[in-house]
């Protein structure tokens, strides 16, 4: 009888670990982005670009990706690029981004997901890959 348990167990392990990532991979259309808040992946073309956020559309709707500080990581963008975010819906209704994925295959990598940013405590802190560029006053 447990050796049938543990077969039964085994089993339900071995699907649930071959769902997950079907998951994980799943694109969404903005316009069904309100109904889900983590683990989000749209693809796109950017309309416009402002610092390190910009303006993704997918046909069903156009949503601001944040990218992070600029004092952080430079990211490059241009309007018209086709790219694929994967990343979270923020408070205020943007998607945070983990990673971008440019149309010719590179990856920009922004985060983890889960936890606070690593630029959280602004650009003073220590763990910081670039100073900011403020002129001197």
């Amino acid at each position: 009888m447990k050796q049938q348990l543990l077969v039964a167990l085994a089993a339900m392990a071995a699907g649930v670990t071959l769902i997950i990532p079907d998951i994980a991979i799943a694109q969404t259309s903005i316009e069904e982005l309100q109904q889900r808040s983590e683990g989000i992946t749209v693809s796109g073309e950017i309309t416009s670009v402002v610092g390190n956020d910009f303006v993704l559309n997918d046909s069903t709707g156009e949503i601001i990706v944040d990218a992070g500080p600029r004092w952080w990581q430079e990211i490059n963008l241009a309007p018209g690029e086709e790219v694929t975010v994967t990343g979270e819906l923020g408070r205020g209704g943007e998607l945070d981004a983990y990673s971008i994925t440019r149309g010719d295959g590179s990856t920009i990598e922004i985060r983890s997901p889960g936890g606070p940013p690593p630029w959280a405590g602004g650009p003073n802190r220590r763990n910081s890959p670039q100073q900011p560029n403020f002129p001197n006053r």
